[in-house]
């Protein structure tokens, strides 16, 4: 079975694609911090709070898309 922190480098993946995301993507730093995730990737000065559940992080990784950031 495939862990949290898999299936989110895999949302990662997926939502942004490979195209949007290059090498920010590869290099991701997902983790869970004081019960949050966060998301860190390169470019980037800090990380981003993305929530205290895969649906959260997920939701988060949508709207932050959808409004460009870097990420596509």
């Amino acid at each position: 079975m495939i862990d949290e922190k898999q299936h989110l480098c895999q949302l990662l993946t997926d939502i942004v694609g490979d195209v949007g995301c290059g090498v920010s993507c590869a290099d991701a730093e997902i983790f869970k911090e004081d019960g949050e995730w966060k998301l860190f990737m390169e470019g980037f000065m800090a990380p981003w709070p993305m929530g205290k559940t895969v649906e959260e992080f997920e939701a988060n990784l949508r709207e932050y898309t959808s409004q460009g950031l870097g990420l596509s």
